[in-house]
C-alpha cells in the first residue's frame, strides 16, 4: 500500500525510498515485529480466558509435555496477523505472486484454525478429519499452483527447474499443477509435524523463509539472475517483503514461545507458514531447493511416513516415537537440546539451499 507514495515523489525525496524492495522489506520486519510485540501478551490473555484447559495433550506423548498443560494454542494468530498486515502495508498490491501466496498462507490458516478450534473446544486432540483437512489443502494448492503458472514466463512455464543443472528443464506439461500441489500440501504438513517442541518450528521457517525470500530478490532481478546464472522470474522479488514481514512475525512470536512456552502456534501457525513455504518455491521456481532448505521439514515427515509404513508391516516400530524430535526426548534429550540442534541443522541446510544459486 505505501508503495503508492512514491506517485508523490520527484525522484530525490524521501517518497523515493518507498520504490525499493529493501527498504519496504525493512519496513514489513519491523511492522511485524512490533505488531508481535504490541498484540502478544493480549492475544495470550484472550486465549488463555478463552480456552480453559488450553490445548489438549497426547496421553500417548512424552512424559514431560503432561507439564504443560493449560497453555493456549493458536498462536499462530499472533504470526498470521503481524505477516497480514505488514505485507498489505509495505508490498506492492499490485503483484500477482503476493496475492497467490497470501491466498495459500491465509487459506491454510483458516484450516488450522478450525482445526485448533476443533481441538480446544472438545478437548480432544483428533481435531478436524484428516481427510476434509487434506481435501481442502488439495483444493487450495491446486488452485494456487495453476495461478503461479499463468505469470511465470513463457519459457518457463510447467518447466520444473533443477538446481546446479542451470541449462536443465524438465518439461512436467500439465502435470506441473499436481506437483506443485504436493510441494504445497507437503510443505504445510511437514512444518505441523515438526511443530512439536517450544520454539521447535518457528526459527526453522524463519531460517527457510528468509533462505527462499533471498533467492526470490535473487531471481526477480535480471543483474542477479544474469550473474547467478539462474532463471529470471520477474515479479518474484516482491516476495522479499512478505518474507521479511514472516521473519519480524517470527521474531515476536517466538518471544513468547521461548521454553517454556506461554502459548503453542498450534495448526493456526504451522499450516499457514508451512503453506506459504511451499507457495513460494512453486512462485520462484525452487521447489527442489525447498526440500534442501526445508531438509529438516523433509525428515519430520518421513520418520512419520517410515513409522507408520514399517509399523502396519511388521508391528514394530524404527523410532522410538514419531515425530524424530519425540524420538530424541525419547533418548533422553533435554527439549532445549533438540530445539537448538535443530536449529544448527536448519542453518546448515539453508546455507546449502543457498549454495545451490553459484554451483552451476
Amino acid at each position: 500500500m505505501l508503495f503508492w507514495l512514491t506517485e508523490l515523489s520527484d525522484g530525490g525525496d524521501f517518497f523515493n525510498l518507498f520504490r525499493y524492495i529493501t527498504f519496504r522489506s525493512g519496513g514489513a520486519f519491523m511492522t511485524a515485529l512490533v505488531f508481535g510485540f504490541i498484540f502478544g501478551r493480549p492475544l495470550i490473555n484472550v486465549l488463555r480466558r478463552r480456552q480453559g484447559k488450553g490445548q489438549p495433550i497426547r496421553e500417548d506423548g512424552p512424559e514431560g509435555h503432561f507439564a504443560k498443560a493449560g497453555t493456549p494454542t493458536m498462536g499462530g494468530l499472533l504470526i498470521v496477523g503481524a505477516l497480514l498486515t505488514s505485507t498489505l502495508l509495505w508490498a506492492r498490491l499490485d503483484n500477482p505472486y503476493i496475492w497467490m501466496i497470501l491466498f495459500v498462507t491465509m487459506s491454510f490458516a483458516a484450516i488450522g484454525f478450525a482445526d485448533d478450534y476443533a481441538k480446544v473446544s472438545k478437548q480432544d486432540t483428533k481435531g478436524v478429519s484428516g481427510k476434509v483437512r487434506l481435501g481442502l489443502g488439495l483444493i487450495i494448492s491446486a488452485i494456487a499452483a495453476y495461478w503461479a503458472t499463468q505469470y511465470h514466463p513463457a519459457d518457463l512455464q510447467y518447466q520444473l527447474a533443477l538446481p546446479v543443472f542451470k541449462d536443465t528443464l524438465i518439461n512436467m506439461g500439465y502435470l506441473f499443477v499436481p506437483f506443485g500441489v504436493i510441494v504445497i500440501v507437503g510443505s504445510a504438513n511437514a512444518v505441523n509435524l515438526t511443530d512439536g517442541l517450544d520454539g521447535l518450528a518457528i526459527m526453522p521457517v524463519m531460517i527457510a523463509s528468509g533462505t527462499l525470500g533471498v533467492i526470490a530478490y535473487a531471481v526477480g532481478r535480471v543483474d542477479f539472475s544474469d550473474y547467478l546464472d539462474v532463471h529470471y522470474v520477474a515479479g518474484t522479488g516482491e516476495i522479499l517483503v512478505f518474507v521479511a514481514g514472516i521473519f519480524g512475525g517470527g521474531l515476536g512470536f517466538l518471544w513468547y514461545n521461548a521454553p517454556p512456552a506461554a502459548v503453542f502456534m498450534g495448526d493456526t501457525g504451522s499450516l499457514a507458514l508451512g503453506g506459504a513455504l511451499g507457495a513460494i518455491a512453486v512462485a520462484t521456481k525452487h521447489e527442489i531447493v525447498l526440500a534442501i532448505v526445508g531438509g529438516l521439514f523433509v525428515v519430520e515427515a518421513l520418520s512419520v511416513i517410515i513409522q507408520v509404513l514399517y509399523f502396519k508391516r511388521t508391528g514394530k516400530r524404527v523410532f522410538l516415537m514419531a515425530p524424530i524430535h519425540h524420538h530424541y526426548e525419547k533418548k533422553g534429550w533435554s527439549e532445549p537440546q533438540i530445539v537448538i540442534r535443530f536449529w544448527i541443522v536448519s542453518l546448515i541446510l539453508a546455507m546449502i539451499g543457498l549454495a545451490t544459486l553459484k554451483v552451476r
